[in-house]
């Protein structure tokens, strides 16, 4: 739908409203959304509680209601909303029902593999695959947009309840609806026979059920959004942070370009949750911990939204001042926001979390640091997109210890037509098979993969011996393949008397050769994991040298700056975002950086403004002079040359390969 609003820029406030928050000034809360920088407010309308009064007798009515004149929450939020012009859309929740419901209704309940249901603070969780969700959550939708001229649904917790609020693990859900779709034995959890068949039974039921809301919501108003999972109107992230759970700084970045890669076209909301936890959600989020939230979002070309429980009044989180600034940061510039599509000529696959085996998540995430560090700009993919995704605008793919590929023929197809492939560790092997006719190998002889297998295993790099950390794959060679990074023989590491005896194996950590009108590389070791576990850069560097040193943009900021371009109609738009605070299990406030250069990587004359700072940059040929960075900043850069002019300069740095003729010079700039 080209012409729906939330194709164009906007900007989110969610209140996630308590039973006690029915008589809440609505006059109010949107005064706060406004000055804020919002211009859409998602609020708590149905499901557990209805904040409206419900006919339906499946549905429980907040009694609190009672408190407001009208009775009516809802009718009186959108109704002073469309007096503003802000957007209301519907926060739905139908994953627990009351204690009534459930005695009358056990079929719509989860079932334990013990038989018990899972019962929290008095509400019984549903199955997704029960009625509840199947049927009678169209019923409640309807209800809804029978009454009230709503701009959108969000459906929160869709999924199989196997944790609850308290991350007590219950397990597999073995209701009766569940054993006859599910077709065999249910697993009980994790460690089962069958646990990532059910995981993927699971993810086609959800993804079925949002299919089937999004079709009736189009149905019955076509004006109307589905925020939710990847088909969705629009793709929903969380942005959240968790007691115990290890920080992975750049999580949200992740999230949305892998959204974006897949369906650059489709908008992605980044949903930024205010508190620290859901255990204490009266503590704010830290600041700049929250700022990252909302920086890699626009970065990526996402929907920033702001997350309290309660009202402003009741959640005056300290993290709410820079979330604001940022908020109408994105508001002043939506012409900047504009249709903002990813500049990045590398892709990095994510691996399938589905897949048997260990997600290979240390080389993908030791891979994604090592990228970001060296300014080598880069999008993510979800390895299971690589077949429906068009791969001709990278010049290269990074596949990180991906082990048996599905989309060997792609990835061959793709080389052969001009692109280049890095694969690293088990990529591309299925036992000594190679599935990739474009790796330079011809077969796999043996695998170290256990901790001792690979203890005191070296490569001579570029710089020194360097460790192999995690797995080390020998493989045959093409008689064509470039070779280097040969393995040393392990030997005794202590006590150190004993310490010596390495020998050169001829093993080689590095292959490359040409196929068709492309090139090959393989790392048969995981040298992603090395760099995330150790954080030598010799494991960096030797990955990043070998990347392509040619799709990095040439910089003198530091490698605490990340570079994110983009193209945003016929400007050119690069995020600068200072990662100096990025610490241990949080984010401080980052160190400014001092004045610096960045050259562009397209031909033509430009002209570049600094949005943060406020003004135009000193360009000398395709040199840009930076300002100070504090937390951000954005450069949105004008070509001044004319097409004419640009068909005799020579192309762009990030151009293409051979199989990327038809996209001219004139059209990877845009038209000026």
């Amino acid at each position: 739908m080209s012409g729906a609003w939330w194709r164009e820029p906007f900007q989110m406030f969610q209140t996630n409203l308590r039973e006690v928050d029915a008589g809440l000034d609505v006059e109010r809360v949107l005064d706060y959304l406004e000055e804020f920088g919002a211009n859409a407010w998602l609020i708590s309308v149905g499901g557990i509680l209805s904040n409206y009064p419900t006919g339906l007798d499946f549905q429980t009515r907040n009694p609190r209601l009672a408190e407001r004149p009208s009775g009516d929450l809802v009718g009186d939020a959108v109704a002073a909303a469309r007096r503003r012009g802000v957007r209301v859309l519907a926060r739905m929740d139908f994953s627990k029902i009351d204690h009534r419901r459930a005695e009358e209704h056990p079929e719509w309940c989860f079932v334990a593999p013990d038989g018990a249901r899972q019962v929290y603070n008095g509400l019984a969780s549903v199955c997704p695959s029960g009625d509840y969700y199947q049927v009678k959550l169209f019923e409640v939708i309807g209800e809804v947009l029978d009454r009230y001229e709503v701009d959108g649904f969000f459906l929160n917790w869709m999924s199989f309840n196997e944790v609850d609020y308290s991350r007590k693990y219950w397990g597999v859900c073995h209701c009766l609806a569940c054993t006859r779709r599910f077709g065999e034995e249910l697993p009980e959890g994790p460690d089962s026979p069958g646990y990532l068949r059910w995981r993927t039974f699971a993810q086609d039921t959800i993804e079925d059920l949002n299919s089937r809301i999004r079709a009736e919501i189009a149905r019955r108003r076509p004006q109307a959004a589905l925020i939710l999972g990847e088909h969705a109107d629009i793709v929903f992230h969380e942005a959240n942070n968790a007691v115990g759970r290890p920080l992975w700084h750049h999580r949200t970045s992740e999230h949305v370009s892998a959204a974006k890669s897949y369906r650059p076209d489709v908008p992605v909301l980044v949903n930024s949750v205010g508190f620290v936890d859901m255990p204490y959600r009266m503590a704010g989020e830290e600041p700049h911990h929250f700022a990252q939230y909302l920086l890699q979002a626009i970065s990526r070309g996402a929907i920033p939204s702001t997350y309290i429980m309660g009202t402003p009044d009741d959640s005056p989180y300290e993290c709410l001042e820079i979330a604001a600034e940022i908020t109408r940061f994105h508001r002043d510039h939506a012409d900047v926001y504009r249709d903002l599509v990813s500049e990045a000529r590398t892709l990095l696959v994510r691996p399938d979390p589905l897949k048997d085996g260990r997600p290979a998540t240390s080389e993908f995430q030791g891979l994604y640091l090592a990228l970001l560090e060296r300014h080598i700009p880069f999008d993510v993919l979800p390895e299971d997109k690589l077949p429906v995704t068009d791969l001709s605008r990278y010049r290269l793919i990074v596949l990180p210890d991906l082990g048996p590929l599905r989309s060997a023929r792609v990835l061959d197809a793709y080389v052969a037509a001009g692109g280049s492939v890095l694969a690293t560790g088990s990529s591309g092997f299925d036992v000594d098979e190679v599935q990739l006719d474009c790796l330079p190998a011809v077969r796999r002889l043996a695998s170290m993969e256990s901790e001792e297998s690979v203890r005191s295993l070296h490569l001579r790099g570029d710089r020194g011996m360097v460790p192999v950390i995690g797995a080390f794959h020998v493989v045959e060679s093409d008689e064509k393949a470039e070779a280097g990074l040969f393995a040393l023989s392990r030997a005794r590491y202590g006590p150190p008397e004993k310490c010596h005896g390495h020998r050169e194996s001829g093993h080689p950590g590095w292959l490359s050769a040409p196929y068709g009108q492309g090139k090959g590389m393989l790392m048969p070791w995981t040298v992603g994991r090395g760099y995330r576990q150790t954080g030598l850069s010799a494991h960096r560097d030797l990955f990043a040298d070998r990347a392509g040193p040619d799709l990095a943009v040439e910089t003198g900021l530091p490698e605490q700056v990340e570079i994110v371009p983009a193209r945003s109609g016929a400007a050119r738009v690069i995020h600068l975002l200072n990662r100096s605070g990025d610490a241990d299990q949080r984010f401080r406030r980052p160190v400014p950086i001092g004045e610096s250069w960045l050259d562009l990587p397209w031909p033509g004359e430009w002209q570049v403004r600094a949005l943060v700072a406020g003004h135009a940059l000193e360009v000398e040929g395709n040199r840009v002079r930076l300002p100070e960075l504090g937390l951000y900043e954005v450069l949105v850069a004008n070509c001044q040359t004319s097409t004419h002019e640009l068909l005799t300069v020579s192309s762009d740095k990030w151009t293409l390969g051979h199989h990327q003729g038809s996209r001219s010079p004139v059209r990877t700039m845009g038209e000026s």
